[in-house]
């Protein structure tokens, strides 16, 4: 077990899980730490450039911490009281950044250019209600690392947008190429490779034209589970992706994938216990990049310290798991 790691475990109801002792132990974050009671957490992002701060999207807006998830504040934008399903920043302009908010709210997409401390409306047509969900929510945010002007986001259930010019103007990709519009996540690789690699809930499309084009992996024929869910590129690899599955959702039981070729093949890593339903999120970082935490729906908590290779169960187990990050103490 890597020594000296800050865990924060996002919870849907539960607010934010911290361990500062790799897992041994935890406590909720309350609110006298700046927490409401019973926060719904569908995010946490670390700032990139700080090796202390994140921010979590809930579902009274952003809340961030600069002292490893010790302590929080409310960040004061124009998304406070919505629910924010997503925050990215530009990896090459960290002061960059894009938020996507969501049911129980109108979905819409935030853009930020002072490093998240105030954000402004981008104007993008989303469906105000859609099949399954209701009112659709941001599911996935990618920011290109070779090309910050192109932006990605994935929306569930009313398909995928694009920017070519930093969040300026937007564009719906056809739907024709990607028939599934309940997108539930995307990332873009620096290659090579240079890869747009987004999953929907049967299947996951690659793209290597700058969504030119798309082929499908055909993942309920090639794959142990049809589910698809997480995905994180290797933070020193990117032609390494990490991704989370399930038989369905909550389901009951997943698996971790991994490709080491950009996503033209893919292996299934072996837990330790089964999980006990569908996985659901996947992180590594660039403090340690080895160093991997995943979890699944349902509060089963695994972390990995030689990139996938084997995993151990962390013993306390959790309510819904919406994300995970970590820092080093």
């Amino acid at each position: 077990m890597a020594d000296g790691i800050t865990i924060l475990v996002g919870t849907a109801g539960q607010g934010v899980m911290r361990s500062v002792d790799s897992g041994q132990s935890w406590r909720r974050v309350g609110i006298t730490q700046g927490i409401h009671s019973d926060a719904v957490v569908r995010c946490l992002t670390p700032v990139p450039g700080s090796d202390s701060a994140v921010l979590a999207g809930c579902d009274r807006g952003i809340i961030r911490s600069d002292d490893n998830g010790d302590s929080w504040h409310r960040v004061n934008t124009i998304m406070n009281d919505t629910a924010v399903w997503a925050i990215a920043f530009d990896p090459s302009n960290p002061q960059v950044g894009f938020a996507g908010t969501g049911t129980p709210n109108p979905c819409r997409i935030y853009r930020t250019r002072d490093g998240g401390q105030s954000w402004e409306l981008r104007p993008v047509e989303v469906a105000a209600e859609c099949p399954a969900v209701g009112v659709p929510r941001v599911t996935g945010i990618a920011i290109d690392p070779t090309n910050g002007n192109s932006v990605w986001v994935g929306i569930e259930v009313d398909g995928l947008r694009h920017s070519a010019d930093g969040g300026d103007t937007w564009e719906t990709i056809d739907h024709h190429a990607i028939p599934n519009m309940d997108i539930h996540n995307v990332t873009v690789t620096a290659g090579p490779p240079h890869r747009v690699v987004v999953m929907v809930n049967d299947d996951v499309f690659l793209s290597d034209d700058d969504g030119g084009s798309w082929r499908n992996l055909d993942v309920r024929q090639n794959f142990p589970l049809g589910y698809p869910r997480g995905i994180k590129v290797k933070a020193d690899d990117p032609q390494t992706i990490y991704t989370t599955f399930g038989d369905t959702t909550p389901g009951s039981t997943g698996v971790i994938m991994r490709s080491q070729d950009s996503g033209a093949n893919w292996e299934s890593l072996n837990l330790p216990v089964e999980p006990n339903t569908a996985m659901w999120v996947v992180n590594s970082q660039r403090q340690n990049p080895d160093f991997l935490l995943a979890g699944s729906r349902y509060g089963y908590l695994y972390q990995s310290d030689n990139a996938g290779a084997s995993w151990t169960k962390l013993d306390r187990e959790f309510s819904e798991i919406s994300s995970v990050a970590w820092f080093p103490n």
